[in-house]
């Protein structure tokens, strides 16, 4: 696990709580967020051009609830996500924004702001803010027992033993839902089912007991069954815990499972948020509302599902005005194809879109 080490801390740091142990009440100054995003803006350079496959985006996570960021592939969901524990690689750049990250028991501190190679990001990623990566089959390490990589982030983030990171990874084991986790703890990836493996990913995750846990796509490759095991045991998890959870999915079923509050992302930009029920009940973006009518429904009739028409436009050539404007159905000529992008407003309270007709369109869905 060359990743893991790589995280390693050049010098103590506090350990975090126990996994076991739920955090105690917040005093009445603490943050009610546990992480703010301003206009973050991550950039590739290509050889067609600059990408920006983060463009402005901004959102904040209520602390101990679960934030939904849904979108198609190729929106910007997991580049946000890589941003947040600085995993973003070159030709890939932060190039603006902030990333303010309220621990329970630290100072606050700017993501964006830290360099690759500074101390408090190696404390912060794996130890506060840990990551569930897609396709549970290659997250592992094939050469590694599951016991080894469990105690080696136990070992990276907290003062104990490897006896005691071996007790803490079996303890761990079994709270995931693994039987006979004494015997599990010695075996090696390719020995085990792609569930059983997510389940492995998601002890290592929450080992340290990490106030933010990102999952991305964590249900991939994974069957039906599975996947509602998979997201039954982390939202049982999360309550328990005291976790917040940053759900990336374009599953919109996860997101109604799951979700406490959502955000919509198109071409790299957030084009709604709010609370999960008002995101699925009354949409008001366009976008939004696509999506959730391309659903099928338990009461449908044998009839065509809705689509989004055309494709989704490159990053390298996004169209003026509102980037989702040739493909709505509330397209005004002169309105929505000029000038810049809309910004995210709110629409009414707590619930913002990026569209210059929310005030006049409303979705109504009723398959949730």
């Amino acid at each position: 696990m060359d990743e893991v080490r790589d995280l390693a801390p050049r010098s103590p740091l506090p350990a975090p709580s126990s996994p076991s142990t739920p955090r105690s009440p917040l005093p009445a100054t603490s943050s009610s967020n546990v992480l703010e995003i301003q206009d973050l803006k991550v950039y590739f350079n290509t050889i067609e051009g600059e990408l920006r496959a983060v463009d402005g985006v901004g959102f904040s996570m209520r602390r101990g609830k679960v934030m939904a960021l849904v979108g198609e592939s190729g929106c910007g969901k997991s580049v946000t996500s890589y941003s947040i524990l600085r995993l973003i690689q070159s030709p890939g750049k932060i190039v603006g924004g902030s990333m303010m990250f309220y621990p329970h028991d630290e100072k606050p501190s700017d993501i964006a702001k830290l360099s690759d190679n500074d101390e408090l990001i190696y404390h912060i990623r794996g130890g506060k803010i840990s990551m569930i990566f897609q396709e549970p089959m290659t997250a592992l390490s094939p050469v590694h027992t599951v016991g080894n990589q469990i105690c080696e982030a136990i070992l990276i983030h907290q003062k104990v033993t490897k006896k005691e990171a071996e007790i803490k990874a079996i303890e761990m084991l079994r709270k995931v839902g693994i039987s006979g986790p004494e015997k599990r703890i010695s075996q090696y990836p390719f020995e085990m089912s792609g569930g059983m493996r997510q389940r492995v990913m998601i002890a290592m995750a929450l080992v340290c007991n990490p106030e933010i846990l990102i999952a991305d796509e964590p249900t991939t490759a994974l069957d039906v069954t599975i996947q509602a095991q998979i997201m039954l045991l982390m939202k049982n998890l999360q309550k328990e815990l005291g976790t917040s959870i940053l759900l990336i999915t374009h599953d919109l079923g996860v997101v109604a499972q799951m979700a406490d509050d959502v955000a919509v992302m198109y071409l790299g930009k957030i084009v709604e948020c709010s609370d999960v029920r008002s995101i699925l009940k009354s949409p008001r973006h366009p976008y939004t509302m696509g999506l959730l009518a391309s659903l099928p429904g338990l009461a449908m009739d044998k009839q065509r599902l809705h689509s989004i028409k055309g494709s989704v436009p490159s990053l390298t050539a996004i169209p003026p005005g509102c980037p989702f404007h040739p493909r709505c159905e509330y397209f005004k000529p002169g309105l929505c194809d000029v000038g810049n992008p809309p910004p995210l407003e709110e629409i009414e309270p707590g619930h913002t879109a990026a569209c210059l007709r929310a005030r006049e369109i409303r979705g109504e869905v009723g398959k949730f």
